[in-house]
Parts: C-alpha cells; sequence; structure tokens
C-alpha cells in the first residue's frame, strides 16, 4: 500500500511540475476586422474608391491612386481596452507602379501622454505587387490603454495601392 501512495505522490509531483512549465500562450486576438468592401467608416473619402474587381477576399477593396505622397486615413477604433499586449495592425496590400513606399501606420493616443506610432518602414512595399499580408505592431506594458488608435495607409510616392481585410489583433508580449 505504502509504495502505491509513493507512486502516486511521485507521479502528481510530476504532473504538477510538466504544468509549470508549459509556454506563455502565444494566441493572436483579433479585436476589430475591416473588410474594406464600403466606403462605410473610411476617414478619408477624397481620393479613395471601391475596387468591386480587385480584393483579395472577394468582397472589395479600397483603391488609392497617389499622384504626390499622402496618407489615407483609414479608420479610428475608439477605446480597446489592451494592455501589457502587444496590438498589431495587419492588413492585405497589393501595389502597382509604385514610385517610392508604402506602409502601414498606427497612432496610438493615450490619455494626458499624447500620441504615438508605429510605422512598418521595414517592410515596406515598391513597385508592384501581388496581394501580401503587412502588419505593424505596437507594444505595450502593463498600464499602458490607448483610448483610440488611428489606422493609416502611407503612400510616400506616387502610383496605385489596394488595401483590403483590415485586422486589429492581440498578442502577448514576449
Amino acid at each position: 500500500m505504502d509504495k502505491k501512495i509513493l507512486v502516486l505522490f511521485t507521479c502528481m509531483v510530476m504532473v504538477l511540475a510538466l504544468a509549470g512549465c508549459t509556454k506563455p500562450s502565444t494566441e493572436i486576438y483579433e479585436l476589430q476586422y475591416f473588410p474594406v468592401d464600403s466606403m462605410e467608416g473610411i476617414i478619408t473619402q477624397s481620393g479613395v474608391q471601391i475596387d468591386e474587381q480587385v480584393s483579395s477576399d472577394g468582397g472589395g477593396s479600397l483603391r488609392i491612386t497617389a499622384t504626390e505622397p499622402t496618407i489615407v486615413e483609414l479608420f479610428e477604433t475608439g477605446d480597446i481596452d489592451i494592455e501589457d499586449a502587444s496590438l498589431i495592425y495587419q492588413a492585405q496590400l497589393r501595389t502597382e507602379g509604385v514610385n517610392g513606399q508604402v506602409y502601414l501606420e498606427m497612432w496610438c493616443s493615450f490619455p494626458d501622454q499624447g500620441d504615438y506610432f508605429s510605422r512598418g518602414l521595414e517592410s515596406a512595399l515598391t513597385g508592384t505587387t501581388d496581394w501580401t499580408t503587412e502588419q505593424t505592431p505596437f507594444f505595450l506594458k502593463e498600464g499602458e490603454n490607448p483610448d483610440n488608435a488611428k489606422l493609416n495607409l502611407v503612400i510616400d510616392g506616387t502610383g496605385t495601392v489596394w488595401i483590403d481585410d483590415i485586422r486589429l489583433l492581440k498578442t502577448p508580449l514576449e
């Protein structure tokens, strides 16, 4: 009988030890989704249009033909109640004849602290590209909770850009 208790106790200790060694969650949470199949909610209305023929998800996309460098203000989120995590702005982009760079830009507003940005310059697009997933992260420490995020598309040059399937994601900090 004592051997059975010892074996049971040893098994319980091993299970508890293994449970304590699990990796932290790398789960991705979708906070907001913007399919971009209509002009609804899009802030910049001039120089942009819905293209029903070109789309990454089949429902249409936003087409911008830039004749000069421009920032397209897409969406504002309002309070998203997130801290101690990575906030990721992700979108599908396609370019045609871009002379310059195209990238995502996210501004986070913090009460009494101001606005701070994140830009996807490390993966900026140029020339002609097929649909590609682009993203830019904003790392939020504990206690850092933005009351708004602004999602923009920057065209630092000229050419045609399509944007579709915009997501705002949350992942744990690594």
